[in-house]
C-alpha cells in the first residue's frame, strides 16, 4: 500500500542550501509553518524562492526572507515585508517581480509541463525588459517562461495516506498550483485521515502531485492579519 506519510526530518532532508523552493500561501496565510520553522532551525540558506509574496517579517515564509536566507525571490509583491524591501535596496536580495495573475499562470504552466505562457500584461512597462515578444495577428504578447522548483512546500487542512489534499477556505489560495510544480512536493497538513475518509468531491490536489505528507505542529499564519 502506498503511504506518503513522513517526518519533519525526512521532509527537511529534501530541502538543501541553494535549492529552488516554491511555496504556497498569500501574505502568510497558507504557508506551511512547521516546515518553515524547521528550515530555520536547520540553517538552510541561499535559496531561490518562488511564491506569491514575501509575507510578513515574523510570519511564515517572511521569516526565511527577513533572516537573509534567500538570494533570489520571484514574487508578485514584497510590500507587506519591509525587511525584504530593504534587502533588495541594499543589493542583498534579487527580486524578480511578476504580476500576480501572470505568476500564477507561470506556476500552473510549469505544473502541467508547458514551456511558458503568452500575455499582454506588462507590454510598454519595465515588466517587458529582457523578455521575448510574439506578434499574433495584430496583437503583441510577452513570452513568460514557466516556473518549476526543486521542492514545493504547501499547506493543507487534511490528507489521507495517498497525499490527496483538502484545503481550508482561503488558505487554499496558491497551494494547489504550487503542489503541481515541484519536482518533489511536500504537504504539511493539520490532519491525516485513513484512506476512504475523504469524499472524492472534496479533493482539490490529487495525491499524484504529492510526494510526502507531514503533520503540522502549528499554524502561525492564522495571525497574519492581526
Amino acid at each position: 500500500m502506498i503511504n506518503k506519510i513522513g517526518s519533519l526530518d525526512e521532509a527537511l532532508s529534501k530541502i538543501s542550501d541553494g535549492c529552488t523552493l516554491m511555496f504556497g500561501g498569500f501574505g502568510g496565510v497558507g504557508n506551511p509553518p512547521t516546515i518553515i520553522n524547521g528550515m530555520i532551525e536547520k540553517d538552510i540558506k541561499n535559496l531561490t524562492l518562488i511564491g506569491n509574496d514575501a509575507g510578513f517579517p515574523h510570519i511564515g515564509i517572511g521569516k526565511i526572507v527577513s533572516q537573509g536566507r534567500v538570494k533570489k525571490l520571484i514574487a508578485s509583491h514584497i510590500g507587506s515585508n519591509p525587511v525584504a524591501g530593504q534587502l533588495m535596496v541594499d543589493g542583498k536580495l534579487e527580486v524578480e517581480f511578476s504580476p500576480q495573475g501572470t505568476l500564477a499562470e507561470r506556476i500552473r504552466a510549469g505544473g502541467v509541463g508547458l514551456g511558458g505562457i503568452l500575455t499582454d500584461i506588462g507590454i510598454g512597462s519595465i515588466i517587458e525588459d529582457g523578455k521575448e515578444k510574439l506578434l499574433i495577428g495584430e496583437k503583441e504578447y510577452l513570452i513568460e517562461t514557466a516556473l518549476t522548483a526543486d521542492v514545493a512546500i504547501v499547506s493543507a487542512k487534511k490528507s489521507d495516506y495517498y497525499g490527496n489534499l483538502v484545503y481550508e477556505t482561503s488558505a487554499r489560495n496558491t497551494n494547489p498550483l504550487v503542489a503541481m510544480a515541484g519536482a518533489f512536493t511536500i504537504a504539511e497538513v493539520d490532519k491525516i485521515v485513513p484512506l476512504g475518509e475523504i469524499d472524492p468531491s472534496e479533493i482539490v490536489t490529487p495525491g499524484i502531485y504529492v510526494d510526502m505528507v507531514i503533520e503540522s505542529k502549528g499554524v502561525d499564519w492564522r495571525w497574519a492579519w492581526e
